[in-house]
């Protein structure tokens, strides 16, 4: 009997899942804070792109090239490339990001929830080794 069961237990167990719903307010919690995450990533770099730009000094170069052909009226352009702005920029874009990107996530888990109960979900299979 003891040998039966130990054959037994080296087999791996296979079940077979279903994934029929997926909790909205959990996805939207996620997906809120992932976004958020990643909007801070994505205005760290480019305050990080900015200063090597800035370091390698293609501002200044862009401004003494439009001075050299004439064209000092368009300098005034470069005003919308200072830190400050460009960050500004970057947060408007970050903030946009966390709300649609939250939006979107919710929004895709009610639709699978409509579409789960239809044709039933995603099956999965899980081992154990």
């Amino acid at each position: 009997m003891s040998e039966q069961s130990s054959v037994y237990d080296d087999v791996p167990r296979r079940v077979d899942l279903a994934i029929a719903r997926v909790d909205a307010w959990t996805v939207m919690k996620v997906s809120f804070l992932l976004s958020v995450a990643l909007g801070i990533a994505m205005v760290i770099g480019t305050a990080v792109l900015w200063f090597m730009v800035d370091g390698m000094h293609v501002f200044s170069t862009i401004e003494e090239f439009l001075k050299t052909i004439g064209a000092q009226k368009f300098t005034s352009l470069l005003d919308y490339l200072r830190l400050p702005k460009v960050l500004s920029y970057a947060t408007i874009a970050a903030v946009s990001n966390v709300v649609l990107l939250t939006a979107t996530a919710t929004l895709g888990a009610m639709l699978y929830n409509v579409i789960a109960s239809l044709v039933g979900g995603i099956k999965v299979s899980l081992m154990d080794e």
